[in-house]
């Protein structure tokens, strides 16, 4: 028989969370690129790339975790293993003003698993809800993103086990559960092979909300655009975009929309401006131009114009003293009807379902 939860818990999980959302990817969803994202939706979640607890207690916090408050609501993603120190990690992200502490029991990679969190703990299912309960004490929302499975871990039943176990250990704690619905090899693939050389399980993920109705069930994984993130919609609360969110911004344009937000008027026009502007502030006071430009190199993508800006930011970034006016500058290369295209089109007859 499966496990039900108190009548408690069930109500408290309803809560008004974004259905789409930004994933965390690391080196690439720093607070230059949730500006950049926040220009495009105002209603999808955003994340930040993952940050152990160890550097935001041994480190620099205030370089790790900075943020504006223009970038909205924001998950603070961190790894770990010890209860105590993810605790005290949280309560520095609490007061960075992150809306949401999420625990990384994805990621595959050898340093990840050397330091002990990451994918690899799906194999300690107990100590995960330890973790997610430390965090929970907080006092910010708490969540948990993991894989179908690790190694020969990697049924459907592996799975259930996992969570079953991290929500009795946790009692309860996680609002949600992102599932990236691919298992994970911890020997014999890159990370960025575990993106893709495992086989996409979705129907796995259906399952699991199906069989947990109660529990909050986000898909992550190979979802190409917002179009096939609502057809995903109809059998799960939530789902996570992130490399077809980076490789082409524009995208994110759709999240609104398609979350029934209505049309917004945004152009790529306006979107660089507000980045001209913004990398005013941030060169102003010592952040190199590449490191916000970066994040800008697709924005054209696929766009008449799009190379010439593209190589316009490549080559000019770098250079010394390079500023706010090199983004301007490069709209030159970009013809008046694609930078003054309204974007979002693609999913406005499209509405989420309630």
């Amino acid at each position: 028989m499966s496990p039900r939860p108190p009548a408690r818990r069930a109500s408290e999980r309803r809560t008004a969370r974004p259905r789409l959302s930004v994933a965390p990817m690391m080196a690439l969803t720093d607070r230059h690129f949730r500006r950049l994202a926040r220009l495009l939706t105002q209603r999808a979640l955003l994340y930040t790339e993952m940050v152990t607890d160890k550097a935001v207690l041994h480190g620099d916090a205030e370089r790790l975790l900075a943020r504006s408050p223009a970038e909205g609501a924001v998950v603070l993603q961190l790894g770990g293993s010890d209860p105590a120190e993810l605790k005290a990690a949280g309560e520095v992200g609490a007061r960075f003003g992150y809306v949401e502490l999420n625990l990384n029991v994805g990621c595959p990679s050898d340093r990840v698993r050397s330091g002990r969190f990451g994918a690899c703990l799906m194999a300690e299912p107990t100590l995960v809800g330890e973790c997610l309960a430390a965090l929970a004490e907080t006092g910010l929302p708490v969540s948990v993103k993991h894989r179908i499975g690790i190694d020969d871990a990697d049924s459907y039943d592996d799975m259930l086990r996992f969570v079953d176990a991290v929500e009795a250990a946790s009692g309860g704690a996680p609002v949600a559960y992102t599932v990236h619905a691919r298992k994970a090899w911890l020997q014999g693939l890159s990370p960025k092979e575990n993106r893709t050389v495992p086989p996409l399980r979705y129907e796995d993920v259906y399952r699991l909300k199906r069989e947990r109705p109660w529990l909050t069930v986000e898909l992550n994984g190979g979802v190409p655009h917002v179009a096939a993130a609502l057809e995903h919609l109809r059998h799960v609360d939530g789902v996570m975009i992130g490399r077809a969110f980076y490789d082409d911004p524009v995208l994110m344009a759709d999240v609104d929309p398609a979350l029934g937000g209505g049309a917004r008027h945004v152009t790529r026009r306006q979107v660089v401006e507000g980045m001209a502007a913004y990398a005013a502030e941030e060169t102003s006071s010592g952040t190199p131009l590449h490191a916000i430009a970066k994040h800008l190199l697709n924005l054209f993508k696929g766009a008449p114009g799009g190379r010439a800006w593209r190589r316009a930011l490549t080559e000019g970034s770098h250079r010394p003293g390079a500023g706010p006016e090199l983004l301007l500058a490069a709209l030159r290369a970009v013809p008046d009807e694609v930078l003054d295209a309204p974007l979002g089109a693609a999913a406005a007859g499209e509405r989420a379902a309630a």
